[in-house]
């Protein structure tokens, strides 16, 4: 099966793209999946206020390792590529711009 006519042109990502765009899709999604991470942070931020800086230190370690094992993942980086470029297509064609759902998990 051949590719469509233009299909090259629009999986190619400008310098913006790379390096700004998907980033910020990864650093989204990311957080969703650290989210667990991201609220026992916060809350010993909030519960420990100027002292958070020694108290957290466990919490913000978790949180960092989590969001790195992602940013440094290949594959996920791929995935949110392809999500980006799916967002951009559709932009392409419809000219509307669709916003991210945010996933919220409240407790």
């Amino acid at each position: 099966m051949e590719p469509a006519p233009g299909a090259a042109e629009n999986s190619k990502l400008r310098h913006v793209e790379k390096d700004v765009l998907i980033p910020q899709i990864m650093r989204e999604r990311a957080k969703e999946l650290c989210s667990d991470k991201v609220q026992a942070f916060t809350k010993c931020c909030q519960e420990t206020g100027l002292l958070m800086v020694v108290k957290c230190r466990r919490e913000n370690t978790a949180l960092k390792d989590c969001l790195v094992g992602y940013y440094s993942d290949p594959l996920f980086y791929e995935e949110c590529k392809t999500e980006y470029l799916k967002q951009r297509e559709e932009y392409r064609a419809t000219g509307i711009k669709k916003k991210r759902q945010k996933v919220t998990s409240n407790v």
